[in-house]
C-alpha cells in the first residue's frame, strides 16, 4: 500500500533535479526574468505536490482528500504565479 522505496528514490531524485534547474533558472543572466520567476515558481508548487504525495502518502489517501490537495497547489500556485505578474 506505501509508496515503494524505488520510487521515494526517484521522486527524490526528481526532486534535487527541479532544484537544480530552479537554481540555474533563478542565477543565469536569460532576457526574460519574468518567464523564469514563474517557471520557478510552478516548479516549486510541483514539488510541493511530489512531497505530498508520495513522502506524506496523499497517493493512497482517499479521493477526496488527495482531490482537495491537488486542487489546493494548482489553486495556490496559479495565485502566486498571478500576484507575481500583478507585482512590479
Amino acid at each position: 500500500m506505501y509508496a515503494s522505496r524505488s520510487r521515494l528514490i526517484v521522486v527524490w531524485t526528481a526532486l534535487m533535479l527541479a532544484t537544480g534547474l530552479s537554481w540555474l533558472l533563478g542565477h543565469s543572466p536569460i532576457e526574460y526574468p519574468r518567464l523564469s520567476g514563474s517557471v520557478v515558481l510552478a516548479i516549486a508548487f510541483l514539488k510541493v505536490r511530489f512531497v505530498g504525495l508520495d513522502f506524506m502518502e496523499l497517493r493512497q489517501a482517499p479521493a477526496t482528500l488527495r482531490w482537495v490537495f491537488e486542487a489546493w497547489v494548482f489553486l495556490t500556485c496559479a495565485a502566486v504565479i498571478a500576484m507575481y505578474y500583478m507585482g512590479a
